[in-house]
This record gives C-alpha cells, structure tokens and sequence, in this order.
C-alpha cells in the first residue's frame, strides 16, 4: 500500500537518497585504483608530479573510471526513463560488462585529449603568467571535450553503435545543441561545486556527487533524444503524406474509358 500525506514524501525521500548513495558508492569502488592515484595531485607541490600523476591517472582511467561511468549512467538512464525500481547491483554491472569495451576505448580516447588539453593549458598558463586569450581558448575546449564525453556516456548506454560512431554523435550533439550542453555545464558544475566548497560538504562526494551529474547529464540527453525522435516522427508522417498525394495524382492521371473499357492517359 502505497504511503501519502508527510509520511509517504518522507519515504521517496529516503528512497532516492539510498538510490544516489548505493550507486555513487559502487561506482567509487569501481574505480578506486584511479582515484588512488588522482589524490595525490591535490597535495603535489611541483608542475612535475602534476604531471606525472596526470599521466598516470589518464593511463588507469580508461580501465575503471570509464567503465564504471558508463555502468552508472546505465542506471540513471532507468531513472530518467521512469524505471526508478529497477534492481542498482543488477543494473550497475550489467552495463559494466556489457559497455566495457566500448567505454575502454572511448576512455583512452578521451584521456589522450583531456591530457594535452590539460598540460598544455598549465604550460601556457606558466609562460604568460596569467589567464590571456589562449588559455580561456583551453578552457573553453576542455569543457566542451568534457561535455561530450557526458553524452558519450549517455549515447553509450541508449544505442546499439559502433563506438567512432558514438564518438562523432556525442561531439555533434554538444556542439549542435549549444543550449543543452551550456545547461549541463551549469547544473553539473553547480553540484561539483557545492560538493567541494566546504569540508562540511564533502561528504556529499563518496555518496551522492556523481551520482546526481549523471543523473543530469542524461536527463539532459534524453531531452535531445526525445525532441529528435518527435522531428523524425513528424518527418516520416510529411513523408507518408507527400507520397500518398502522388499516389492520389498518378491514380487520378489513369481515367476509365467506358466506351470501350480500355484506360486511357489522359
């Protein structure tokens, strides 16, 4: 029997809040040895072992981090999709093995770009001594890369593609749909933020923080989808109608004639 009034808002309450939390959990597990790894970089005193530590992070990733993404993006697309009963365990590694391999790739892809993006940004930022054009031209290029590998992730886990297909769509669709894009940038960075502006709230990192950005992202994605799965539908209805007027014109070009029972073209 379902609970109302207080007490039944109480109790989604908790359940989205055991929701967010398992999962944030099983992807952190899923991905410790890179977030062993990363750590240290927040406590390096010199650009060198930021570096080295960069490098080494990017080479792990594309082995955990982005496979438990992906597995994590699996459930939140059950989510957002209104499948919000569906059994976590079973559906977070489900999605691991099933988009490993693809996740993998695309991972070392990503980790390749994020990683020049990013030493060259702290080189350019070393050598001008200050944010000048060129380093907001890296920023601006490291959001956008990091926008699309979100809806990598969310293309990655809705379609059946090759994984250079998911790729090349994942980076039209961030550049194609400018206002969704700047709209998880927003939303993501805000949670991001708020989960690491304080010690107090860092606790909202092991438990809930990436569990609400994918939640986002492929809320975000979704909104694409559906707006041009409607454009297909409406095409293909123009289409039907286009074709069944000249179906209408050819028949009405062929006329009866009664005199002899013979067509003739008019």
């Amino acid at each position: 029997m379902e609970m109302k009034g207080m007490m039944g808002g109480f109790y989604k309450i908790s359940e989205w809040i055991m929701r967010l939390s398992v999962t944030n959990i099983l992807w952190i597990i899923c991905s410790i040895p890179f977030v062993f790894v990363l750590f240290p970089i927040f406590f390096a005193d010199t650009t060198d072992q930021v570096t080295s530590n960069l490098i080494f992070s990017a080479i792990i990733a594309p082995f955990t981090l982005f496979p438990a993404t992906a597995a994590l993006f699996g459930v939140t697309r059950k989510w957002v999709m209104g499948e919000v009963d569906a059994p976590l365990l079973r559906t977070f590694f489900k999605n691991y093995k099933e988009s490993y391999l693809q996740a993998m790739i695309g991972g070392i892809l990503y980790a390749v770009l994020f990683t020049v993006l990013i030493v060259d940004f702290r080189v350019y930022l070393v050598k001008l001594g200050s944010m000048g054009i060129i380093s907001y031209l890296f920023v601006a290029l490291i959001v956008l890369v990091g926008v699309s590998l979100l809806n990598f992730f969310s293309m990655l886990v809705h379609y059946h593609m090759k994984t250079l297909q998911l790729l090349k769509n994942a980076l039209l669709i961030t550049i194609g749909r400018p206002l969704r894009s700047l709209s998880t940038v927003v939303l993501c960075g805000v949670v991001i933020y708020i989960s690491f502006s304080s010690p107090k709230l860092m606790f909202l990192v092991p438990f809930f923080t990436m569990s609400i950005v994918g939640t986002i992202a492929f809320w975000n994605f979704y909104g694409i989808y559906t707006k041009l799965q409607l454009q297909a539908e409406k095409a293909a209805e123009a289409e039907a109608e286009e074709e069944r007027k000249r179906l209408e014109e050819d028949a009405a070009i062929m006329l009866p004639n009664t005199d002899d029972g013979h067509t003739t073209i008019k």
